[in-house]
């Protein structure tokens, strides 16, 4: 993988925050999965924020991830996942992909290249908006193959309509899209689940996990497992590659849908990454 390119800088985009009970996130202290009828009961409930990352790099602007639709509840509802993940923000404000890119003057269309971590509803529920015939839509071969044989709907968090048609270009392995940055195989979460790397030329190297890691707590050491894993050996290895990277970087690691982290990071359009 090469060096951090000059004047690339990045920018976290806010794309929706749900709401869930943790245990999804951390199979910890024997709790039971609740939906949000029953949030009050003694669980522990919080939030589940997504992201999404932009590039500026001098090649192009690159995004990685699209977060949850404004219509999540009618979408979701065949899944019945709209009652154990609501969304926070009214369907018709602030905080979703479409006006977190037009709080920085962009819309779809000015995206040169969109990578997906993996296919789930929390992830790719936007990518439909970047059939442009000009943004290169990037997502791991063995998502792809694996999300492709789900008949019906929906297959656990995998909504067939997301993806559907949509013109893939599917990688292998750890990858460079760019100088600068790089997807990082990480399944277990799912068949082909990714992780990206940004090597920043002034703040160093960034790795956001998406659902390889949800949380700083899941990510130990030891690792601690969560409720949707596809995989469990290969998520333990995967967290432990993720691990080797970081030391070897010194990278900050951004973790898929930690509320207490996100509260820390610099979102678009006030703050960036350099």
């Amino acid at each position: 993988m090469t060096g951090a390119a000059p004047e690339m800088k990045l920018h976290v985009l806010s794309t929706g925050v749900m709401e869930t009970d943790l245990t999804w996130l951390l199979l910890k202290g024997g709790r039971t999965i609740r939906d949000r009828h029953h949030k009050d009961d003694p669980v522990v409930w919080g939030d589940c924020p997504t992201h999404a990352v932009l590039i500026e790099h001098p090649e192009g602007r690159v995004l990685w991830d699209t977060g949850v639709p404004r219509d999540w509840e009618e979408r979701w509802a065949p899944t019945g996942f709209h009652d154990f993940f609501p969304v926070k923000e009214p369907v018709d404000g602030p905080g979703y992909l479409d006006s977190s890119l037009a709080s920085l003057e962009l819309t779809p269309d000015d995206v040169d290249i969109l990578v997906l971590s993996h296919l789930h509803f929390d992830h790719a529920a936007n990518a439909r908006d970047f059939m442009n015939g000009r943004t290169r839509i990037i997502a791991n071969d063995k998502e792809v193959e694996g999300a492709s044989k789900i008949q019906g709907y929906s297959q656990g968090a995998h909504i067939v309509s997301d993806y559907q048609g949509l013109p893939i270009e599917t990688v292998s392995g750890d990858v460079e899209i760019l100088p600068g940055i790089s997807v990082i195989e990480t399944p277990g979460h799912t068949w082909g689940t990714m992780s990206l790397r940004v090597d920043l030329p002034q703040e160093g190297t960034k790795i956001f996990t998406s659902d390889a890691v949800y949380l700083r707590d899941s990510w130990g050491p030891p690792a601690v497992g969560a409720a949707i894993v596809w995989n469990n050996l290969a998520w333990l290895e995967s967290v432990e590659k993720l691990r080797g990277i970081a030391e070897e970087t010194g990278a900050e690691v951004i973790f898929g849908h930690d509320g207490e982290q996100a509260k820390q990071l610099r979102y678009a359009p006030d703050g960036e990454y350099r």
